[in-house]
């Protein structure tokens, strides 16, 4: 983690090429510092943070005028910091059979701020919660007394809870656990507040910085999807080609305790839709033996998605598992308990993310937790199978080398798709679709729940996701389409992505012809595309070329008029 000074150097460092994203910072206390750190750490994270900070104490005034700055700068997204200490400044000028009803008057406030600017903006909040405050009024009672400061600040955090869930585009910074991590004494300096109105202390800006950028990263697609593993000493003590089975160090008793508690967060992270691997130097069968037959292993061999073990580079084995995969290595998180192999991959394996850890396993979670790895802004059903679904694709490629003619193999697949408009069903994974796809994705246009409501209804407009299942299972949703309409002759493909886990299938055939036809039948003449090129979708940079559309200026035309069917061999469901 950075210093606040590292932080403030990064400003003067290039952001060209970065993405651009308008910030705006309400607070009611003094936010300059936390606007120059969060703008510091979008570098860190390749953003491009375009903060305008209002003016102290001025969050009502922004919102509630519809002339002021804010409105006229048009965030995409919008910071607003209420503090505890302020709310404590309110709360004490209250009457005592006020104060019971503190919480609810605050979340009145709440949502008409977050109504107005709904309103007026399509943009992102990203709200703050409250960190504690106990004054010792009532002491271990405040827990009881409703009246009490303490209660109505837990009251207000379990609320704001209630009503992130409730909302869309509406996300909840956790700014209290930060304060929990690492203490009020380093959170928060009375002297600094009293002289400076400001909350945060200089060395707590970088830790709010980040968890405030990790959450606006994940919002445009910046997410880790997969964690690499090494065994030895990393999942259980000891070494098992050398201590054998019986002698590995897991389990409820002492150290082995440390890597039990560490598997159990690791099997959370992959039922929340994490991809597992095993990157193990290693003779494979004596590497799996733990993960079959030693009955404290909280993880087994159905968690893990890519396992390699053998006594290859580290470096080139990760590099097997991301070609397995499919996904970016910025993607990507691995963890090693031995600092060579670490510096190895650091070096050689650009974008992966190599945690320092500890040198006491005790240690690990502790220093994994403040780390924020695998920040997200959704969840779906379908990402707690994500690792069955990458099993299923391992079996699909040994099938495929059994057939040396690659329709012959497609073919045996018995492939089916549903093909449905956007609904309140699949409005989720559309959203969480659209900000997971980055390298079949062809303008990166990226989708809230509350965007892809709003084009139910949109004049013009037309929407289409496909499924795609076969012999072995199902992929679940895996495209998306928006289509829009220009002219009276032409749609526009305003939105195509795909999940790359399905390239060579043969799906991008049966969606152009599934939309061609749609234009034909809807009377128009031609399917219009657009590639804008982003440092992760280069792969598609010839997909309209490959589709035989023709180029027209900057966009690619397709006359739909005599279209014919490209050969595929997926039927519609």
């Amino acid at each position: 983690m950075q210093t606040f000074s590292e932080l403030k150097r990064n400003l003067k460092k290039d952001f060209s090429g970065f993405t651009k994203i308008k910030i705006a910072l309400l607070g009611d206390s003094a936010t300059q510092f936390l606007s120059q750190a969060v703008r510091g750490a979008g570098y860190e994270a390749g953003l491009n943070l375009d903060v305008w900070e209002a003016d102290f104490n001025q969050i009502e005034r922004q919102v509630f005028d519809p002339s002021s700055e804010l409105y006229e700068f048009n965030p995409e997204i919008i910071i607003v910091f209420y503090s505890s200490h302020k709310l404590l400044g309110k709360y004490n000028k209250l009457d005592p059979g006020q104060q019971s009803s503190f919480a609810d008057k605050h979340l009145e406030q709440t949502d008409s701020v977050v109504s107005t600017i709904n309103n007026l903006l399509k943009t992102k909040i990203i709200w703050f919660n409250y960190t504690e405050i106990d004054d010792s009024v009532f002491g271990s009672l405040a827990n009881r007394i409703v009246s009490s400061f303490l209660y109505q600040l837990r009251k207000l955090n379990y609320e704001l809870m209630l009503y992130s869930a409730r909302q869309v585009n509406f996300y909840c910074c956790d700014l209290s656990s930060v304060q929990n991590q690492f203490g009020k004494t380093n959170f928060f300096q009375p002297s600094v507040y009293i002289n400076t109105e400001m909350v945060l202390s200089i060395d707590i800006l970088p830790e709010v910085a980040y968890k405030t950028v990790s959450l606006i990263a994940s919002m445009y697609g910046k997410i880790k999807k997969c964690l690499v593993l090494d065994l030895d000493n990393t999942l259980w003590g000891g070494v098992i080609g050398d201590d054998g089975l019986e002698n590995i160090q897991i389990g409820g008793l002492g150290i082995g305790k440390a890597f039990t508690e560490f598997q159990y967060w690791i099997k959370k992270l992959k039922q929340r839709g994490i991809i597992l691997a095993v990157c193990s130097k290693n003779t494979e069968s004596i590497a799996k033996e733990p993960f079959e037959k030693h009955p404290d292993m909280v993880l087994r061999l159905e968690d893990i998605a890519v396992f390699i073990a053998n006594w290859e580079n580290k470096a080139d084995n990760i590099r097997q598992i991301q070609h397995i995969l499919n996904i970016g290595f910025d993607s990507m998180v691995f963890l090693d308990d031995n600092p060579f192999e670490r510096n190895i991959v650091r070096e050689n394996v650009p974008g992966i993310y190599v945690p320092e850890l500890p040198e006491d396993p005790a240690d690990y979670l502790e220093f994994l937790y403040p780390l924020n790895l695998f920040e997200t802004i959704s969840f779906s059903n379908e990402d707690a199978e994500r690792t069955k679904l990458y099993q299923v694709e391992a079996q699909r490629a040994v099938l495929k080398k059994n057939f040396t003619n690659e329709d012959e193999f497609l073919r045996s697949l018995n492939m089916q798709s549903l093909v449905e408009p956007f609904n309140k069903f699949n409005t989720p994974r559309v959203a969480q679709l659209s900000q997971r796809s980055n390298q079949f994705n062809l303008r990166t246009v990226r989708y809230t729940e509350a965007d892809i409501e709003l084009l139910w209804s949109e004049e013009g407009c037309f929407t289409f996701t496909f499924t795609l299942e076969d012999k072995f299972g199902d992929n679940g949703m895996i495209c998306v389409i928006i289509l829009k309409k220009e002219d009276n002759d032409t749609l526009f493909i305003d939105t195509w992505f795909m999940s790359c886990r399905v390239l060579k299938r043969g799906m991008e055939n049966f969606v152009l012809n599934t939309i061609a036809n749609f234009a034909k039948e809807k009377g128009y003449t031609y399917l219009k595309g657009e590639y804008l090129p982003t440092a992760k979708n280069e792969m598609v940079k010839t997909h309209y070329e490959m589709l035989d559309f023709e180029k027209a200026g900057d966009t690619w035309l397709l006359n739909v008029v005599n279209y014919t069917n490209r050969n595929c061999y997926i039927k519609t469901k």
